[in-house]
């Protein structure tokens, strides 16, 4: 693991469940300075371009205003840390090794929108996860800047860890707000988002662990020293999750804009066995691939979309010339194929009958029939769903046929 201009990866920070250490570190100065000037923490939010890091890289400022304007008393701020993702490993190291981090970054979210209840809604197979985060919560039982909270709120503040249903699909927001009020985590359409009708039927901000876990940072060093980290015109930092046909896979805290030649080649040590770059799997497997002709895109949320994918939580899956792509993409399709929550038969169905298809090209045994259903399965599933598991499992069929359309021939045209 490699920590250069680390900000939530410091050793500093790096104090487990110590509250007091946390504080030696430089840790309650962001909660601090949003306590004295409430008003101020959007507005530096906003300044600083902070993005959404579970996904999608929606402004944050946009989502805590909305539930800020919100109407009603009884508002709620949950940390979505139910990382399920294959290649995606950053929330549970944030989780266990930093929890104050995360938990100042909340406090600064419940100051911003006047929420009495923050929810830590962590995946269950995360233990050490929960166990830190268990023990942090605790130590601020009581604490003055938690009864300064109180104050400014007008309710007395609960922090609570909540597991996750420990499906994939429980981290879709409406998911999170369905198992938090005690039923399935069934994903359904929005409108209405969680700002409107969220935890309890209240207004409800949720948030990744990582996006929280940036909060503290910048409300102590301000807007301008976020942006500034940043390469070209991103800001801030992003963590990765390199793995993969690498020499040294791990979690790298890079500026935002990093290129994807420095990420793989000099961070992580360039390709296992001295075999050539052959893709890359970003934000995890429900996007679409890159190649050697996008090794110089800057890993940013535009720069990223404007080569047709996306960032997403930051996870780098890499693959080398010799490494089947067909083979890894129906492992990923089978993995979205049993995280189906299955409401929705189109996705199911589809994310079955594609999995299906794929193994059976994988292993040669796909006919030219086969390769027509997997296409045409490609056609008219997009949007079946009512959330986005169908759409990701198709775009990476997709992108991988259109990509590497000689590795879907059948074996003796190869």
């Amino acid at each position: 693991m490699t920590r250069l201009n680390s900000v939530l990866l410091n050793p500093r920070i790096g104090v487990g469940a110590d509250l007091a250490a946390w504080r030696k570190a430089g840790g309650g100065e962001g909660l601090a300075r949003a306590l004295e000037r409430p008003e101020d923490i959007i507005p530096t939010l906003r300044a600083a371009d902070l993005r959404g890091m579970g996904g999608a890289g929606f402004p944050t400022w946009r989502k805590w205003t909305a539930t800020a304007d919100a109407p009603g008393d009884e508002k709620y701020v949950v940390c979505n840390g139910n990382e399920d993702e294959p290649g995606t490993f950053k929330d549970c190291y944030l989780l266990h090794r930093t929890p104050h981090q995360v938990i100042e970054g909340a406090l600064i979210a419940a100051a911003a929108v006047r929420a009495a209840t923050v929810v830590f809604y962590i995946n269950p197979h995360q233990t050490d996860g929960i166990e830190a985060m268990r023990r942090a919560v605790a130590q601020w039982a009581g604490d003055s800047q938690i009864a300064a909270l109180e104050r400014l709120i007008g309710q007395p503040m609960r922090l609570t860890v909540t597991p996750s249903s420990g499906r994939y699909i429980g981290g879709e927001e409406s998911a999170v707000v369905r198992w938090l009020n005690g039923s399935f985590p069934f994903p359904r359409r929005k409108p209405p988002f969680p700002f409107e009708q969220g935890v309890n039927d209240k207004p409800t901000l949720i948030n990744n662990t990582e996006t929280l876990s940036n909060i503290s940072h910048i409300l102590k060093n301000g807007a301008d020293w976020y942006r500034d980290l940043g390469i070209g015109g991103a800001s801030g930092t992003k963590l990765f999750s390199l793995s993969g046909d690498v020499l040294e896979p791990g979690l790298y805290e890079l500026p935002m804009g990093t290129s994807l030649q420095e990420l793989i080649f000099t961070h992580g040590g360039g390709m296992l066995g001295g075999r050539a770059f052959k893709a890359v799997f970003t934000g995890g497997p429900s996007n679409t691939l890159l190649t050697a002709r996008d090794l110089d895109v800057a890993l940013d949320f535009d720069s990223v979309r404007a080569r047709q994918s996306r960032l997403g939580t930051g996870a780098m899956i890499v693959i080398s010339e010799g490494t089947s792509v067909v083979r890894k993409v129906a492992e990923y399709v089978e993995f979205f194929a049993n995280g189906s929550c299955g409401q929705c038969p189109p996705c199911k169905c589809g994310t079955f009958q594609m999995s299906r298809l794929l193994d059976r090209i994988a292993t040669g045994r796909g006919t030219e029939a086969d390769r027509r259903a997997l296409r045409h399965l490609c056609q008219i599933l997009p949007g079946s769903g009512r959330c986005a598991l169908i759409d990701g499992a198709v775009t990476v069929v997709q992108s991988s046929l259109q990509t590497f359309p000689e590795e879907y021939a059948a074996p003796a045209s190869r």
